[in-house]
């Protein structure tokens, strides 16, 4: 299928816009473009056609989630405006059986699990025939010869290399229009299969091709816009890369609703769409789906975060590059639910399970950040003194089988959420935040591994039961993570003063032990500086209208309230101004030194 009419994308959500300028102080913005100087984006497939022109041969690779059949009519069409008739070659013919892939991909689903597999192993070529593969050949009589789709590059082709790509949230909002589909596949699947099949397959297999291409693109296609697309010389794109490793980066947010969620983020940032039920998340940087727009002569485009760290992990994390290698270990996304409702009760997997089951690195250790609250504000964490785990599971399943309601405060603790608290959430630990909270959710990249246990008696948005996972939760529940003393005690952070001065303050939130990272927040009325000490330092303005961050390689930019953003530990050192008249506070999280994640044994 091809972009037409209005169903080639499900979402209420805007597309990014081909020019966007800087929102002024105190305003969110929602497409923060680091700029590279004049003249370096373009847009059109005409523009893109004449950097074509005179050459014998092409390839054209890129994501999954491209419309490559329209692509080659834009293109087709812009090139023969020029003279040029090429022969076009698909990839896609080159690839194995249908039987053959679902075979492939298959073991790595989960079988009829609605929600998790486990990654996959292989790569991208293992879903090609090589025989075909290799027949694929430059027509010498043809004008122009053509080779495109996804694993293009495979070919061997000794041509130019376009890379065209696409934003992962894009993707999911074509998948849920059913307009594109899972590779090698021809037909779609519900939203939610093919989702599952891009986390634990497709994503896999292409971000290590992505990597593979990276240092050979000669021009890189921001494809989002189908009929309108952005463009750039490969060499300005990792130019590009390379400042943004060593200065500042801010992702393109983008939001979702969901059953529980609430209306702080509409009425905060009513710049976004209100035609829509609420907003319950925020991805403000869950790197695995956000993208990097960078922005000339006002001009935007837009590529997945993967490629920074594939341009220049180490100047990006730091002294922990080896440990986590291209893997940016932290997230920052907000949970609304002003007016919504509670989140579910839930739990994240233990190191070793996570590993074993689903393939992942390292584990979804959590902390809830308030950034706002209403007066009755509560967050469920950990379980009562007297917890019964036995009656408990039997409480859970007799709810689930029965569709009666729970009891929640017969098993679980609830505690009071107050705005700039800090609840700690290691792997194992029951929680969930209650509604009238704005969390700030700061946690271990890993985002989709949550085991439910009890949901409130709700449907999802789609009208269908929102699945539980209870005997997966008790594989991995702490039950002595228990009683008030002890988790006031473990479970809530604790500020601390580590320095001061005439008008700051830097204040310490220590988190659990279990947690690879730590957090501070600078309290400041007129300006701090620091250093990276060999960590990246994610950021976010909690208090106050708008900084200006200044880093020490020369760089500025203005941040506002509830923006993240990331200082590479290549930086080395930076100053945050205030622009606001009160007191700005800024929540900053960061690698503890010479902490090791969970390895394998």
């Amino acid at each position: 299928m091809h972009p037409s009419g209005d169903g080639w994308r499900k979402t209420m959500q805007e597309l990014l816009p081909a020019a966007h300028m800087p929102t002024p102080a105190g305003q969110y913005d929602l497409y923060p473009g680091f700029p590279i100087g004049a003249g370096k984006i373009n847009l059109g497939w005409d523009g893109l056609a004449a950097q074509l022109c005179g050459r014998s041969q092409v390839v054209i690779d890129g994501y999954g989630g491209v419309y490559w059949e329209h692509l080659r009519r834009q293109l087709g069409a812009a090139l023969a405006a020029r003279g040029v008739q090429p022969r076009w070659i698909d990839v896609a013919c080159a690839l194995g059986s249908g039987e053959r892939i679902e075979a492939l991909a298959e073991p790595f689903l989960g079988g009829d699990d609605p929600l998790f597999g486990t990654r996959f192993t292989g790569r991208l070529c293992d879903f090609f025939d090589p025989d075909r593969l290799a027949a694929l050949l430059p027509d010498p009589a043809a004008d122009l010869s053509i080779l495109y789709g996804c694993g293009a590059a495979l070919a061997g082709w000794d041509a130019p290399l376009v890379y065209v790509d696409v934003p992962k949230n894009e993707i999911q909002f074509r998948s849920r229009a059913g307009s594109v589909y899972n590779l090698g596949r021809s037909t779609p699947q519900p939203a939610k299969q093919m989702y599952k099949r891009f986390y634990f397959v497709d994503w896999v297999v292409l971000n290590q091709h992505k990597a593979d291409l990276l240092p050979r693109i000669d021009w890189i296609v921001d494809e989002q816009r189908p009929d309108d697309i952005a463009w750039m010389r490969g060499e300005d794109l990792r130019a590009g890369l390379a400042q943004m490793s060593r200065n500042y980066f801010r992702v393109r947010p983008w939001f979702e609703p969901g059953v529980w969620g609430g209306h702080w983020i509409q009425e905060k940032i009513p710049q976004l769409p209100q035609d829509v039920p609420n907003y319950a998340w925020s991805f403000e940087l869950i790197v695995p789906e956000n993208g990097l727009v960078f922005e000339s002569d006002g001009r935007l485009l837009e590529v997945s975060f993967d490629f920074l760290m594939y341009c220049d992990h180490e100047a990006v994390i730091g002294a922990s590059a080896a440990r986590f290698g291209y893997d940016f270990p932290i997230r920052y996304d907000f949970l609304d639910t002003f007016d919504g409702g509670n989140l579910s009760l839930q739990c994240h997997p233990r190191p070793e399970f996570i590993r074993q089951h689903f393939g992942e690195r390292f584990t979804q250790d959590e902390t809830y950040y308030i950034l706002d609250a209403e007066p009755d504000a509560m967050v469920y964490l950990g379980f009562q003194e007297e917890i019964d785990p036995p009656a408990f599971r039997q409480a859970l399943e007799r709810s689930f089988h029965e569709a009666t309601p729970l009891d929640a405060e017969q098993f679980i603790n609830r505690e009071p959420a107050r705005k700039h608290d800090l609840f700690l959430i290691p792997n194992g630990t029951i929680h969930c935040s209650g509604k009238n909270v704005m969390v700030l959710e700061i946690s271990a990249t890993p985002y989709i591994f949550t085991f439910k246990m009890y949901d409130w008696m709700r449907l999802d948005l789609d009208g269908k039961p929102r699945p539980l996972n209870i005997e997966r939760a008790f594989q991995n529940l702490y039950f002595e993570r228990k009683g008030k003393q002890r988790i006031r005690q473990e479970l809530v952070s604790h500020p601390t003063l580590l320095a001061e001065g005439a008008d700051w303050r830097l204040i310490h939130l220590p988190t659990h032990p279990e947690h690879f990272y730590d957090i501070h927040r600078f309290e400041f009325d007129g300006e701090v500086t620091a250093t990276t000490d060999g960590s990246c330092h994610i950021m976010s303005l909690v208090e106050g209208a708008s900084v200006i961050l200044e880093t020490a390689n020369g760089m500025r930019r203005r941040f506002n309230y509830a923006e993240t953003f990331v200082v590479p530990a290549a930086a080395g050192g930076y100053r945050l101004i205030n622009e606001g008249a009160g007191r700005a506070k800024v929540v900053k999280t960061f690698i503890k030194p010479d902490r090791k994640p969970h390895q394998p044994a």
